[in-house]
């Protein structure tokens, strides 16, 4: 027969068994502090999203942690679930096993989200840079010269090259297009002149990156 498991809560990482002399200090305390059980239900919903979170970690990030085995299958478990009730278990389970983690693993995830976020942030604003770019070189003769001066690094002749036939494969746009919000299909020069733009921007970003705070700009 298995055992009954003990009723009780996590404070901090600490199971705390109902009855017990510790939880009757604390709840001693609870009187006569400004902690109520709405302050614990808010820290206890909290953890319960920061390991929700976790499931969108990048793997190296996510094994840089070094998480509990039992929490990492856990993660894994609630990716593969769809169904809508499952799902909420196995996230409230995620949250139980939240409770157990000392302070500092808990701001080691934080911190991981956080600059995995920054990194999409980044990524997100380098392709729309690199998209203006491009839609600006097709539209305007004097866009060309701009960037050259601003890249002398780009291959002028395969540029120029690439902006007048993809000119020249731009398809007109029908009005029941534009009226539907399609873009017209574009060729492969178009495609090449993003990545021509993007890896350019791309490299300069990193050379600044890597450049001393006390060069001269």
């Amino acid at each position: 027969m298995s055992r009954k498991p003990k009723r009780g809560y996590f404070v901090r990482g600490q199971f705390v068994a109902e009855g017990s002399e510790l939880d009757q200090q604390l709840k001693a305390e609870l009187k006569g502090s400004d902690i109520s059980k709405t302050d614990l239900k808010r820290e206890s919903e909290q953890l319960q999203k920061l390991g929700e979170s976790l499931m969108t970690l990048s793997s190296d990030r996510l094994q840089a942690l070094q998480l509990p085995e039992k929490l990492v299958d856990a993660l894994d478990e609630a990716r593969r679930i769809t169904n809508f009730e499952g799902r909420r278990r196995q996230t409230q389970f995620i949250g139980k096993l939240m409770r157990l983690l000392d302070e500092d693993t808990l701001q080691a995830a934080r911190d991981a989200l956080e600059a995995q976020h920054q990194g999409s942030a980044r990524e997100t604003m380098a392709l729309h840079e690199a998209e203006r770019w491009r839609d600006a070189l097709l539209a305007r003769d004097e866009a060309v010269g701009e960037w050259l001066t601003r890249y002398p690094g780009t291959d002028a002749q395969q540029l120029r090259a690439l902006v007048r036939q993809a000119r020249k494969d731009a398809p007109p746009a029908s009005a029941a297009a534009v009226s539907h919000g399609l873009a017209p299909r574009q060729g492969r020069a178009f495609r090449e002149i993003f990545q021509v733009v993007r890896e350019q921007l791309a490299a300069d970003a990193d050379g600044a990156s890597e450049q001393p705070e006390d060069t001269p700009q």
